[in-house]
């Protein structure tokens, strides 16, 4: 058994319009943006979180629980660049913006999208830049949260 590497195994796109989150193109990805390399190594956050359902009733005697309603929390991490291409993420992921952030997992960064890849598609909608505080020894950073939209699809298959 070997463990999977996650360095360079990685890619995370910004994307305008995706017309089937569950089956989205290989060329409304690769029309999208490609963020992956001005992502910092640990700035992709991405976590689901599940609330508890009390499903226990007056004839219990032990408190029991059931899944219920399903949320994410998502922020990046960006480096600033000095060029405008380095630095589009940030002039791209303003206050209010809305699309979709694809993420594709286990697949070397550099293989373009394909057919049949698994990928996350998150619809979004980008809250306000929050610029990261200097700090000595460090590229200028800029954080970008995003308000999940709708249900995602976190197991889609490109088509």
């Amino acid at each position: 058994m070997s463990d999977l590497i996650n360095d360079g195994m990685t890619k995370v796109s910004w994307v305008a319009s995706i017309a089937n989150i569950n089956a989205p193109t290989a060329a409304e990805l690769t029309a999208g943006q490609d963020f992956t390399a001005r992502i910092t190594p640990d700035g992709l956050k991405i976590d689901p979180s599940t609330a508890d359902v009390d499903n226990s009733s007056l004839a219990s005697r032990f408190d029991t629980k059931t899944v219920g309603r399903v949320g994410y929390d998502v922020e990046l991490t960006f480096k600033k660049g000095s060029t405008g291409g380095e630095n589009l993420p940030f002039t791209t992921l303003k206050y209010g913006v809305s699309g979709y952030l694809a993420v594709r997992r286990a697949v070397t960064y550099e293989t373009a999208w394909a057919a049949t890849q698994k990928v996350e598609v998150y619809p979004v909608t980008c809250g306000e830049p929050q610029n990261v505080s200097p700090a000595a020894n460090e590229v200028m950073k800029f954080v970008s949260p995003m308000k999940v939209t709708s249900q995602p699809a976190t197991d889609a298959t490109v088509a």
